[in-house]
């Protein structure tokens, strides 16, 4: 059976939609995708660690929405079995298809893994899932030696100013976590984001220890990365696409909002953990000034002791769980 799935442009968004492509996987064995997304979730897909996976078509954005027409030139010739389409586009109309899922959006306040299981109307809310090779692991293993004690891993960038807690406050809590007398001793800490995110990741790592630092940013590939936060003991980081990442990767995951909801787009999974601001949601965006195409940052009212408390009470969870 082939099948058109027509996930998301961002990162975050196309991670929490693998669920479905999960759940396919599963009711349907013999299942064959073809995966279109853009190019920041591109990375996520790969056909040597997944075997369903038929063709993947990077779609990039075009004036007058063409990239719709390019779209449909290179899939019309197919009958699908179905077509699923993410993004609401209506491009499933003009094309040959047994069964049709169009995920139009949601005003429910609920998670979006939950909206978007409704697309296949399963019972069970599919959890998202990476396809990591052994390639990817192999390079992983290459990063830092596993005997050498454990590794707090931190992701200090955001794809918008307003989402991003100061770096300074990142590296003062990863001292504090790390400290003789922290959750993670004398642990080395890894900073991951993405190609063109150095200058965001500056601040944290110029405060963080260079002798027990490790600077990923820009440096690795989507499911590289994802291979090296399962070697990692905690992550912490904005809410991003790395965030979903790092919890889709089974790493305990911690996620910092402010300008975002955590009830729709929260880390996932029962070892992750969302901690705010002291602001809620709509008392930042009813900030007089706040101006969405403004990078200021709107997470100072998150302390360092709060987030502090929040990481440790996820930490003692994760302790208790596993005894």
């Amino acid at each position: 059976m082939r099948i058109l799935f027509i996930t998301a442009n961002r990162l975050g968004d196309a991670v929490l939609s693998t669920g479905l492509l999960r759940a396919l996987t599963e009711l349907i064995p013999s299942v064959r995708f073809t995966i279109v997304c853009g190019p920041a979730a591109a990375g996520l897909f790969d056909a040597e660690a997944f075997p369903q996976l038929e063709r993947l078509i990077v779609m990039r954005k075009l004036p007058w929405a063409r990239h719709w027409w390019e779209l449909w030139k290179q899939v019309a010739a197919t009958r699908w079995g179905m077509i699923i389409d993410l993004r609401g586009s209506g491009i499933s109309q003009l094309l040959l298809a047994r069964r049709r899922r169009v995920f139009r959006g949601s005003a429910n306040m609920q998670h979006r893994v939950i909206d978007l299981a409704r697309v296949l109307r399963v019972p069970d809310v599919p959890a998202p899932k990476l396809w990591i090779g052994e390639k990817h692991h192999a390079k992983a293993a290459t990063l830092w030696p596993q005997n050498e004690g454990p590794v707090l891993a931190l992701g200090p960038t955001a794809n918008w100013g307003g989402k991003m807690w100061p770096g300074e406050r990142f590296a003062e809590l990863a001292l504090r976590l790390t400290a003789a007398d922290g959750i993670l001793p004398n642990a080395r800490i890894a900073v991951f984001g993405g190609p063109g995110e150095e200058a965001l990741a500056a601040p944290a790592l110029a405060a963080l220890p260079a002798d027990r630092t490790l600077n990923f940013i820009g440096k690795l590939g989507l499911l590289d990365i994802a291979a090296s936060l399962q070697r990692c003991a905690l992550y912490i980081g904005n809410d991003s696409g790395l965030m979903h990442l790092a919890a889709a990767s089974g790493v305990p995951t911690v996620g910092l909002f402010g300008p975002s909801r955590e009830l729709n787009y929260g880390p996932w999974g029962q070892r992750t953990a969302a901690i705010r601001t002291d602001l809620s949601y709509h008392e930042i965006l009813a900030q007089p000034g706040y101006d969405h195409r403004k990078q200021d940052s709107h997470m100072l009212s998150l302390s360092v002791d709060k987030a502090q408390r929040g990481v440790e009470r996820l930490w003692r969870y994760i302790q208790d769980d596993d005894q």
